[in-house]
């Protein structure tokens, strides 16, 4: 491994970025992504987009994309979802891919409560672009290197596993995620390079304020989602605290993100970044942008992190109102629109 080290710092990557997982400050918004036991959360199908571009003011920014697909299927008190992520960062062209198939159960304890375990099965590849790298030997012989480590470098694949849990009601939730539970082995060098597992707890309130009536007595809701989100992935452990304010169709959010038990070169609390979100309600659509202001030592240099999230739901194909009756659940709080949504 210290020798894939070197190729990937030639490369701009740190051995740390690559055992990590990338993230989204909109976690709302890709919700398949942060916990197997969201998938089928709503009474609709959903498809979820987001792109997400880190540090941009470096040679070569982060970049990461996600796409993603899930619907409740009541006959089954079961939630089904695929989930697809890519990750490229450095000048070296590192890149991670992964496909997931998603699955969750309803167990609705009482009226007001529902908690719902998932799965997730995935299969990933990783590696880097061999043409971008340019390591000493080959300055002397026209850019071509005799490293035998550079001829070594694959392509890995590898299938990974992870599971969850949601416990929810109308205005309460709190969840855990387990990612990489098997570890896989991410190595590009034929040797042993174990991606640690990620641990993740969550959890957050929907606050209901009073209603607003505008021109033509028209009723809007609004209310305020406070949540927290604390992840462990080998020695990075990440805390993000923050609120979103809704009155709708818009949204505003603050968010705060730090490392609570990590420190900086200088010997303080490693801070990481205050977020900014905004989000737009169209309907079935929902629009999403945030900035990711770097409070950092890297905030001169980062240019922070910029993201875009598209949420679409559609109705589902309607059911036998007597399955429907008995299998009804309680959705998941909603971050965006409608009341109804609880109907």
């Amino acid at each position: 491994m210290k020798r894939l080290l070197i190729l990937v710092l030639l490369g701009g990557v740190s051995s740390h970025a690559i055992a990590q997982d990338p993230q989204f400050s909109q976690y709302y918004q890709v919700p398949l992504y942060l916990n197997p036991g969201f998938a089928g959360i709503t009474s609709q199908q959903r498809v979820s987009i987001a792109h997400r571009v880190q540090w941009p003011n470096l040679p070569q920014a982060f970049a990461t994309y996600a796409a993603s697909y899930d619907i409740f299927v009541d006959e089954l008190r079961s939630g089904f979802g695929i989930l697809a992520t890519t990750d490229k960062m450095g000048t070296a062209g590192w890149r991670t891919t992964n496909f997931s198939l998603l699955y969750s159960y309803k167990v609705k304890i009482n009226d007001n409560l529902v908690f719902s375990p998932g799965l997730s099965f995935g299969y990933g590849f990783n590696g880097l672009d061999r043409s971008r790298l340019r390591l000493g030997d080959g300055l002397e012989y026209g850019n071509i290197s005799l490293d035998d480590a550079l001829f070594r470098l694959n392509n890995q694949q590898y299938f990974d596993f992870g599971s969850g849990f949601l416990l929810y009601s109308r205005a309460l939730w709190v969840g855990a995620a387990f990612a990489h539970m098997n570890q896989p082995n991410i190595s590009i060098l034929n040797d042993e390079s174990r991606l640690p597992m990620k641990i993740t707890v969550h959890g957050g309130a929907r606050l209901s304020l009073a209603r607003n009536t505008f021109r033509k007595r028209t009723e809007r809701s609004s209310y305020l989602t406070p949540s927290f989100i604390y992840r462990k992935q080998g020695p990075i452990s990440q805390l993000d605290l923050g609120m979103n304010y809704h009155i709708d169709p818009v949204s505003v959010g603050l968010w705060y993100r730090g490392k609570p038990f990590g420190q900086s070169l200088s010997g303080s609390v490693a801070q990481d970044a205050l977020v900014f979100t905004m989000g737009l309600y169209l309907k079935n659509l929902t629009i999403g942008y945030s900035y990711d202001f770097s409070i950092s030592e890297l905030s001169a240099a980062s240019g922070g992190a910029h993201e875009i999230t598209l949420v679409y739901e559609f109705v589902a194909k309607p059911l036998n109102r007597a399955v429907k009756k008995k299998n009804k659940i309680i959705p998941c709080p909603t971050f965006n629109k409608k009341e109804n949504f609880w109907k």
